[in-house]
């Protein structure tokens, strides 16, 4: 038991960038994500964000569902409060105040 622990500490302190992409998600489908979700205002959250984002893809709601876990674990997006996630790379990235 104490191994597990150990084993899965270790594996939370990876860097993000050894985050694995979903399986069958390809570079593409990940471009095509990001301009989807960014011309929806940069937020998934519920039905009325998920449909376009599907639409625009054509992955499925749980490839998204997927690909926005991806984004959050790569710190490419964060959880949002009441559910969902923004993105914050891209046309998303969050503009510095002056």
């Amino acid at each position: 038991m104490t191994k597990l622990i150990i084993a899965m500490a270790a594996a939370a302190a990876l860097p993000t960038a050894c985050v694995m992409k979903p399986k069958d998600v390809t570079d593409e489908d990940l471009v095509s994500f990001d301009a989807a979700v960014a011309s929806i205002g940069c937020d998934l959250v519920n039905e009325r964000h998920y449909l376009p984002v599907e639409l625009q893809t054509g992955l499925t709601r749980e490839k998204i569902q997927e690909v926005a876990g991806f984004r959050i674990q790569r710190e490419e997006a964060v959880a949002l409060e009441g559910g969902g996630m923004r993105l914050l790379t891209g046309a998303c990235t969050p503009k510095e105040d002056a």
